[in-house]
């Protein structure tokens, strides 16, 4: 009978843990749009696509394509911070395994977002040749 009550308390939530949750999250997402400039810019590339999938009309999968792919490269941009400020922690002096750290997690978010660009012109090249023979 003690383990059903344990298992019952388990799955009851814990609603100030979850506000705790979201405040930290939140409270990260500040922090990295303060101190990170690509962080920004891919914001504003990301803002970019949703307006010209709406403009073109893109189909509701390439929609959602560019949803995940825009979300796969704030992601990785998040998790690149946050090794930076790891790093920068544990090593604040320049040291060649910090270095490499650092340029690795940026290696991943490059490679992440030129993904992201070739699946963005295989979805809109062809639409904008569409609508520029139209015009012509």
């Amino acid at each position: 009978m003690r383990a059903e009550s344990k298992d019952k308390k388990s799955i009851k939530l814990d609603k100030k843990r979850l506000r705790n949750s979201f405040k930290y999250a939140s409270s990260g997402i500040i922090q990295a749009y303060i101190g990170e400039q690509n962080l920004k810019i891919h914001t504003v590339i990301a803002i970019l696509v949703l307006i010209f999938g709406v403009l073109l009309r893109i189909s509701k999968l390439e929609f959602i394509i560019c949803l995940v792919l825009i979300g796969l490269v704030l992601m990785a941009e998040f998790f690149n911070t946050a090794i930076e400020y790891v790093v920068d922690l544990a090593s604040p002096e320049v040291h060649p395994l910090a270095k490499a750290a650092k340029d690795t997690a940026a290696a991943g978010v490059l490679m992440m977002a030129i993904i992201s660009a070739v699946v963005g012109l295989i979805i809109f090249v062809p639409k904008i040749v569409i609508v520029i023979g139209g015009l012509l």
